[in-house]
């Protein structure tokens, strides 16, 4: 496990970022920072591009901070989902709640 801490960080607008690993000893204390910026209309996006490792407590995290966002009736959406985080999600099945799928309607009509 990494010494580094993580760090959530309040943006413009609606973004936040998060950077550093999203690891079992570092998401404790960014439950409460996502929750609140959550609460504030501050986390709409959140752009994970600084995330350096994470494990299935980053994972439970990002799911966390998606069911908080639900119950207060905001949208959330994640940015630049790391592999390994990716990863996690599509061997615990989870993968459609933190990548939305592409929407496929081009304007084009679709063949049966």
């Amino acid at each position: 496990m990494s010494k580094q801490p993580a760090q959530f960080e309040m943006q413009d607008g609606e973004r936040s970022r998060v950077s550093g690993p999203l690891e079992f000893a570092t998401v404790t204390a960014l439950l409460p920072l996502g929750a609140d910026a959550i609460a504030k209309g501050r986390a709409a996006v959140i752009d994970l591009a600084g995330v350096t490792a994470s494990d299935s407590a980053g994972l439970a995290l990002l799911i966390e901070w998606l069911s908080i966002a639900h119950v207060q009736q905001r949208v959330l959406r994640y940015e630049n989902l790391p592999s390994q985080l990716n990863q996690l999600a599509v061997l615990s099945e989870v993968e459609e709640l933190l990548v939305p799928p592409k929407s496929t309607d081009s304007g084009e009509p679709r063949l049966p």
